[in-house]
């Protein structure tokens, strides 16, 4: 009697680890195709692939322009701000280019180098734009990325989605395949030893 209460016990528990691991490959498996579709293509779709270094020529800060948000309704898709532009001299070539915080400030506004959120605040605004605007003359050398196939003529500061951040997103949803696949694994072994056990 007890030995058929054992029995029973070890089967639900292989049974509930089984679904574990199969839990947890189903899951990577779902990371795996949410980071193929969201991620993949941004980092795939961006030509500013080449790191070199940038040297601030000038700085300047236009009167306030628009900026269109996507949130909220038709009215509040646009809110005032000043442009900062910043031209650097790109090593690679010599050319003095215009220089984008990211990709999408280039989508949002490509006439300026820096597109604020939207903030209830517009004096807060100013006022991280000029300090962002004195960093760059404070440090006039910095790394940037540019497009080596020309077909950008601007540079862009950081990427969104730069090669260590998508091997990171991938470092994840690997663990969990991985343990998933090896919780499966072991169950199957046990599964083996116990029947090859009660053969002898």
């Amino acid at each position: 009697m007890l030995g058929k209460k054992l029995v029973t016990a070890q089967k639900r528990g292989e049974t509930r680890a089984l679904c574990l691991g199969l839990g947890m490959v189903a899951c990577s498996v779902m990371m795996y195709f949410f980071i193929g579709i969201t991620i993949v293509p941004f980092y795939t779709k961006s030509v500013w692939t080449t790191e070199t270094v940038c040297k601030v020529l000038k700085t300047n800060i236009k009167d306030k322009v628009f900026c269109p948000n996507s949130e909220g309704s038709e009215d509040e898709k646009i809110f005032p701000y000043p442009c900062l532009q910043v031209w650097v001299n790109l090593t690679a070539s010599g050319q003095e280019v215009m220089l984008y915080q990211t990709e999408d400030t280039l989508e949002r506004n490509p006439k300026c180098s820096y597109v604020p959120d939207k903030l209830e605040n517009s004096k807060e605004v100013k006022a991280r734009i000029e300090t962002i605007a004195s960093n760059f003359k404070k440090y006039q050398t910095f790394p940037c990325y540019y497009d080596p196939g020309g077909t950008q003529k601007n540079v862009i500061l950081s990427r969104l989605y730069p090669s260590k951040g998508l091997l990171f997103a991938f470092l994840w949803p690997t663990l969990m395949f991985t343990g998933g696949c090896l919780i499966i694994v072991l169950v199957k072994i046990s599964q083996y030893v116990s029947v090859l056990s009660a053969w002898q």
